[in-house]
Protein backbone atom coordinates (compact mmCIF):
# COMPACT_ATOMS: atom_id res chain seq x y z
CA UNK A 1 0.00 0.00 0.00
CA UNK A 2 1.57 3.35 -1.19
CA UNK A 3 0.51 4.94 2.35
CA UNK A 4 3.63 3.08 4.28
CA UNK A 5 5.61 4.49 1.73
CA UNK A 6 4.69 8.07 3.06
CA UNK A 7 5.99 10.49 5.92
CA UNK A 8 3.59 13.00 6.90
CA UNK A 9 5.57 16.11 7.99
CA UNK A 10 4.36 19.86 9.51
CA UNK A 11 5.68 22.33 11.09
CA UNK A 12 4.20 23.49 14.25
CA UNK A 13 3.99 26.47 17.06
CA UNK A 14 1.73 26.74 20.08
CA UNK A 15 -0.76 24.31 18.48
CA UNK A 16 -2.54 22.91 21.02
CA UNK A 17 -5.82 23.65 20.02
CA UNK A 18 -5.94 22.08 16.83
CA UNK A 19 -2.94 19.03 17.20
CA UNK A 20 -4.62 16.58 18.59
CA UNK A 21 -7.36 16.37 15.85
CA UNK A 22 -5.17 16.72 13.58
CA UNK A 23 -2.73 14.03 14.77
CA UNK A 24 -5.86 11.60 15.54
CA UNK A 25 -6.20 11.60 12.20
CA UNK A 26 -3.16 10.43 10.73
CA UNK A 27 -2.86 6.81 13.29
CA UNK A 28 -2.71 4.80 9.85
CA UNK A 29 0.76 6.56 8.77
CA UNK A 30 3.71 4.92 10.06
CA UNK A 31 5.57 7.85 10.34
CA UNK A 32 4.44 11.36 11.21
CA UNK A 33 7.11 14.24 11.76
CA UNK A 34 6.36 16.95 13.85
CA UNK A 35 8.95 20.19 13.61
CA UNK A 36 8.38 22.36 16.14
CA UNK A 37 9.34 25.13 17.16
CA UNK A 38 9.57 27.34 20.92
CA UNK A 39 6.08 26.66 21.86
CA UNK A 40 4.82 27.75 25.02
CA UNK A 41 1.85 25.32 25.20
CA UNK A 42 1.37 22.00 25.22
CA UNK A 43 1.96 21.22 21.64
CA UNK A 44 5.06 19.57 22.30
CA UNK A 45 3.16 17.08 25.04
CA UNK A 46 0.40 16.26 22.74
CA UNK A 47 2.70 15.69 20.06
CA UNK A 48 4.88 12.95 22.67
CA UNK A 49 1.46 11.17 22.78
CA UNK A 50 1.27 9.72 19.74
CA UNK A 51 3.55 6.52 19.02
CA UNK A 52 3.94 7.03 14.94
CA UNK A 53 4.99 10.68 15.83
CA UNK A 54 9.01 11.48 15.97
CA UNK A 55 9.08 15.24 17.75
CA UNK A 56 11.72 17.02 16.59
CA UNK A 57 12.42 20.54 18.26
CA UNK A 58 14.22 23.32 16.00
CA UNK A 59 14.33 26.70 14.56
CA UNK A 60 12.17 28.35 12.65
CA UNK A 61 14.12 29.79 9.47
CA UNK A 62 10.83 31.06 7.26
CA UNK A 63 8.16 29.01 6.09
CA UNK A 64 9.53 27.49 3.21
CA UNK A 65 13.48 26.99 4.38
CA UNK A 66 11.75 25.31 8.08
CA UNK A 67 9.45 23.09 5.85
CA UNK A 68 12.37 21.67 3.94
CA UNK A 69 14.41 21.01 7.14
CA UNK A 70 11.57 19.19 8.45
CA UNK A 71 11.31 16.82 5.69
CA UNK A 72 14.65 16.26 6.03
CA UNK A 73 14.19 14.01 9.52
CA UNK A 74 11.82 11.93 7.24
CA UNK A 75 12.82 8.67 6.34
CA UNK A 76 9.86 7.66 3.32
CA UNK A 77 10.31 8.33 -0.14
CA UNK A 78 6.90 10.51 -0.32
CA UNK A 79 6.21 13.44 1.96
CA UNK A 80 3.02 14.18 2.84
CA UNK A 81 3.20 18.24 3.90
CA UNK A 82 0.26 18.94 6.48
CA UNK A 83 -0.23 21.80 8.81
CA UNK A 84 -1.48 21.20 12.55
CA UNK A 85 -5.10 22.93 11.77
CA UNK A 86 -6.18 20.47 9.12
CA UNK A 87 -7.65 17.07 9.32
CA UNK A 88 -7.71 14.41 7.00
CA UNK A 89 -11.22 12.69 6.24
CA UNK A 90 -11.38 8.97 6.42
CA UNK A 91 -12.30 8.77 3.09
CA UNK A 92 -9.45 10.65 1.95
CA UNK A 93 -6.81 8.37 3.92
CA UNK A 94 -8.68 5.22 2.44
CA UNK A 95 -7.84 6.62 -1.06
CA UNK A 96 -4.91 6.94 -0.13
CA UNK A 97 -3.70 3.19 1.01
CA UNK A 98 -5.42 2.20 -2.88
CA UNK A 99 -3.27 4.87 -4.42
CA UNK A 100 -0.41 3.90 -6.71
CA UNK A 101 1.98 6.84 -6.50
CA UNK A 102 4.30 8.11 -9.53
CA UNK A 103 7.65 9.54 -8.50
CA UNK A 104 6.89 12.35 -11.43
CA UNK A 105 3.53 13.32 -10.09
CA UNK A 106 2.93 16.22 -7.42
CA UNK A 107 -0.85 15.21 -5.74
CA UNK A 108 -3.08 18.36 -4.85
CA UNK A 109 -5.59 17.84 -1.83
CA UNK A 110 -9.11 19.38 -1.77
CA UNK A 111 -8.98 21.21 1.58
CA UNK A 112 -12.54 22.49 2.74
CA UNK A 113 -12.29 25.86 5.59
CA UNK A 114 -14.01 26.47 8.74
CA UNK A 115 -13.97 29.43 11.32
CA UNK A 116 -14.62 27.35 14.78
CA UNK A 117 -17.44 24.60 13.25
CA UNK A 118 -18.64 26.96 10.47
CA UNK A 119 -17.99 26.21 7.10
CA UNK A 120 -16.70 29.21 4.82
CA UNK A 121 -17.94 29.21 1.52
CA UNK A 122 -17.51 32.44 0.02
CA UNK A 123 -14.48 34.07 1.77
CA UNK A 124 -12.32 31.33 1.65
CA UNK A 125 -14.20 28.79 -0.03
CA UNK A 126 -12.49 25.35 -1.04
CA UNK A 127 -8.95 25.29 -1.83
CA UNK A 128 -6.51 22.56 -3.94
CA UNK A 129 -2.85 22.57 -2.86
CA UNK A 130 -0.60 20.43 -3.10
CA UNK A 131 0.59 18.61 -0.56
CA UNK A 132 1.87 15.32 -1.95
CA UNK A 133 5.30 14.80 -3.79
CA UNK A 134 8.58 12.65 -3.81
CA UNK A 135 11.53 14.13 -1.85
CA UNK A 136 14.07 12.70 -4.41
CA UNK A 137 12.40 15.10 -7.37
CA UNK A 138 11.19 18.37 -5.51
CA UNK A 139 11.39 20.41 -2.13
CA UNK A 140 9.75 23.70 -1.29
CA UNK A 141 10.80 26.81 -2.31
CA UNK A 142 13.27 29.24 -0.18
CA UNK A 143 10.72 31.76 0.02
CA UNK A 144 9.72 32.66 3.88
CA UNK A 145 6.21 33.36 3.34
CA UNK A 146 3.99 32.14 0.54
CA UNK A 147 6.44 29.00 -0.44
CA UNK A 148 5.03 26.82 -2.68
CA UNK A 149 6.30 23.38 -3.93
CA UNK A 150 8.51 23.70 -6.89
CA UNK A 151 6.82 21.87 -9.91
CA UNK A 152 9.39 22.19 -13.04
CA UNK A 153 9.05 19.02 -14.58
CA UNK A 154 6.15 17.29 -12.90
CA UNK A 155 2.75 16.46 -13.78
CA UNK A 156 -0.08 17.02 -11.06
CA UNK A 157 -3.14 15.16 -9.99
CA UNK A 158 -5.70 15.39 -7.79
CA UNK A 159 -6.03 13.10 -4.84
CA UNK A 160 -9.76 11.85 -4.11
CA UNK A 161 -11.04 12.68 -0.50
CA UNK A 162 -11.58 16.08 1.73
CA UNK A 163 -9.19 17.34 4.29
CA UNK A 164 -10.67 19.60 6.80
CA UNK A 165 -9.11 23.30 7.77
CA UNK A 166 -9.32 24.94 10.73
CA UNK A 167 -7.08 27.80 10.68
CA UNK A 168 -8.78 29.93 12.97
CA UNK A 169 -10.95 29.39 16.54
CA UNK A 170 -11.03 33.09 17.80
CA UNK A 171 -10.85 36.29 16.74
CA UNK A 172 -7.48 36.70 18.41
CA UNK A 173 -6.12 34.02 16.43
CA UNK A 174 -6.44 36.11 13.34
CA UNK A 175 -4.77 38.86 15.28
CA UNK A 176 -1.28 36.63 16.28
CA UNK A 177 -1.20 35.47 12.86
CA UNK A 178 -1.24 38.73 11.09
CA UNK A 179 0.93 40.32 13.08
CA UNK A 180 3.38 37.44 12.64
CA UNK A 181 2.90 37.12 8.74
CA UNK A 182 2.71 40.65 8.03
CA UNK A 183 6.13 40.97 9.72
CA UNK A 184 7.79 37.68 8.05
CA UNK A 185 6.34 39.28 4.35
CA UNK A 186 8.18 42.59 5.37
CA UNK A 187 11.61 41.01 6.17
CA UNK A 188 11.38 38.68 3.14
CA UNK A 189 10.91 41.99 1.03
CA UNK A 190 13.31 44.46 2.49
CA UNK A 191 15.28 45.98 0.23
CA UNK A 192 13.44 44.43 -2.43
CA UNK A 193 10.08 45.85 -3.49
CA UNK A 194 8.76 49.21 -3.06
CA UNK A 195 6.25 50.51 -0.62
CA UNK A 196 3.98 53.78 0.52
CA UNK A 197 1.47 54.31 3.27
CA UNK A 198 -0.56 54.85 0.02
CA UNK A 199 0.12 51.12 -1.19
CA UNK A 200 -0.87 49.92 2.54
CA UNK A 201 -3.94 51.73 2.39
CA UNK A 202 -5.25 50.73 -1.14
CA UNK A 203 -3.87 47.16 -0.67
CA UNK A 204 -6.08 46.74 2.41
CA UNK A 205 -9.00 48.59 1.11
CA UNK A 206 -9.05 46.17 -1.64
CA UNK A 207 -8.34 43.17 -0.04
CA UNK A 208 -12.01 44.25 2.47
CA UNK A 209 -13.85 44.98 -0.93
CA UNK A 210 -12.96 42.08 -3.16
CA UNK A 211 -13.21 39.25 0.26
CA UNK A 212 -16.17 41.00 1.54
CA UNK A 213 -18.31 42.41 -1.23
CA UNK A 214 -16.77 40.80 -4.59
CA UNK A 215 -16.01 37.13 -3.12
CA UNK A 216 -19.72 37.07 -1.49
CA UNK A 217 -17.93 36.97 2.37
CA UNK A 218 -21.40 39.07 3.67
CA UNK A 219 -23.04 35.70 3.23
CA UNK A 220 -21.21 33.86 5.53
CA UNK A 221 -22.29 36.01 8.45
CA UNK A 222 -20.11 37.40 11.04
CA UNK A 223 -17.60 35.49 10.24
CA UNK A 224 -17.06 36.97 7.04
CA UNK A 225 -16.78 40.75 8.47
CA UNK A 226 -13.85 38.78 10.42
CA UNK A 227 -12.06 37.37 7.71
CA UNK A 228 -12.71 40.23 5.49
CA UNK A 229 -11.06 42.32 8.02
CA UNK A 230 -8.44 40.28 8.83
CA UNK A 231 -7.12 40.24 5.33
CA UNK A 232 -7.84 43.88 4.91
CA UNK A 233 -5.54 44.47 8.65
CA UNK A 234 -3.02 41.94 6.98
CA UNK A 235 -2.38 43.29 3.84
CA UNK A 236 -2.33 46.76 5.53
CA UNK A 237 0.87 46.18 8.03
CA UNK A 238 2.53 43.87 5.66
CA UNK A 239 3.11 47.29 3.28
CA UNK A 240 3.20 49.03 6.19
CA UNK A 241 6.29 47.37 7.84
CA UNK A 242 8.08 47.13 4.69
CA UNK A 243 7.63 50.75 4.11
CA UNK A 244 9.09 51.54 7.66
CA UNK A 245 11.68 48.74 7.06
CA UNK A 246 12.79 50.20 3.65
CA UNK A 247 13.05 53.83 5.04
CA UNK A 248 15.45 52.15 7.84
CA UNK A 249 17.96 50.51 5.72
CA UNK A 250 17.75 53.78 3.49
CA UNK A 251 19.00 55.28 6.57
CA UNK A 252 22.07 53.49 7.64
Amino acid sequence: MSIKNISVVMIVNNAQKTLDASLSSLSEFEEVIVYENNSSDNTKEIAQSYANVTLIEGEFLGFGPTKNRAISYATKEWILSLDSDEVLSEEFVQNLQKKELESKKLYTILRTNYYKKQQIKHCWGDDVIVRLFNKNETKFTDKKVHEKIIDDGLSIEMLDGVVKHYPYSTVSDFIVKLDKYSSIYAEDNAGKKSSSPLKAFANGAFSFTKTYFIKGGFLDGYAGLIIAFSHMATNFYKYIKLYELNKELKGK
